[in-house]
């Protein structure tokens, strides 16, 4: 009677109700999407992995390939491996998306993200609790490398290189206070390489913004207000300057501590309702002055 009654629910609503979604999926550059994604019979995209991988699981890569573009809407990792080529490479769309619930949690790792001069923003953060960005390469982009757009919400930046963009190598214009965290981090050839926009609180350590287009560092929100926290970075050979704040519409300040600048026109540039404050142990070669200079606590 029993093996009668499963046949029943098997006839009724298909095999994919005997398969529950696997907490660890793979992907592979001989792959293919029909496969279950297990390791031994890895898929071919990101895309089409994550529809079979449960929230909070991870999506990993076997060997080097080309795993498309994704739009991710649950907590989940991508993880590219280390030592080898997982890329993502897009042209006229975005690279990914993360489209996520309120407590959903992103990391995205060892991947290079290449808009090969014709894709539009190589990570969107739309909507989400958090977004890990993990030794990611992300390039070629005709808007922003990294483009944060929510309402609120945490970013964490660890290793990672976001270059040669049409727009910024990583810009915040966020409609409630969103903090993001950045550490070891390059943002160079784009026309900012971090623009602290509409709402943010960036702080930045051990990280480099040059030969951009504009500035290096920068906060000039029009609407809410924006902190930029610069420690033991470095701004240099930006074409207008190596550090801004202001020049927008609402106030954006930037503090800094241990920071270099060097092969600016301009080193520290403050603009309308921005200041400047400073704790008195940076290296400008490049002229400019900071609003005010406070003492270390």
């Amino acid at each position: 009677m029993r093996k009668l009654s499963l046949l029943f629910v098997v006839l009724l609503f298909g095999t994919p109700f005997l398969h529950a979604q696997a907490t660890r999926t793979w992907v592979s550059g001989v792959g293919d999407d029909a496969n279950p994604c297990s390791r031994t019979a890895p898929c071919k995209t990101f895309a089409g992995a994550i529809s079979k991988t449960a929230p909070g699981g991870e999506i990993d890569a076997l060997d080097p390939g080309g795993f498309g573009a994704l739009t991710i809407t649950k907590g989940i990792t991508i993880d590219g491996g280390g030592g080898q080529v997982a890329s993502v490479l897009v042209s006229g769309t975005n690279g990914i998306v993360v489209a996520a619930g309120a407590g959903d949690v992103i990391t995205l790792r060892n991947l290079r993200i290449n808009g090969i001069g014709a894709g539009i923003n190589g990570v969107l953060f739309l909507s989400g609790k958090a977004l890990a960005i993990e030794n990611c390469d992300i390039f070629g982009f005709t808007q922003d490398g990294i483009a944060v757009t929510t309402a609120g919400g945490q970013v964490f930046i660890d290793n990672t290189t976001s270059q040669n963009n049409g727009g910024n190598g990583l810009s915040v214009q966020s409609t409630a206070n969103t903090f993001v965290s950045i550490d070891h981090a390059r943002f160079e050839l784009n026309n900012f390489g971090v623009f602290a926009g509409n709402f943010s609180r960036v702080t930045a350590r051990n990280s480099v913004a040059s030969g951009n287009k504009i500035v290096g560092f920068i906060a000039a929100p029009t609407a809410g207000t924006a902190e930029l926290n610069l420690t033991d970075s470095t701004a240099a050979n930006n074409v207008a300057a190596g550090v801004q704040a202001g020049n927008g519409t609402t106030s954006a300040t930037v503090r800094v501590s241990g920071v270099s600048i060097h092969g600016n026109p301009t080193g520290f540039a403050v603009g309308a309702v921005g200041s400047i404050i400073s704790f008195g142990n940076n290296y400008n070669s490049d002229g400019g002055a900071p609003t005010s200079t406070t003492t270390p606590q």
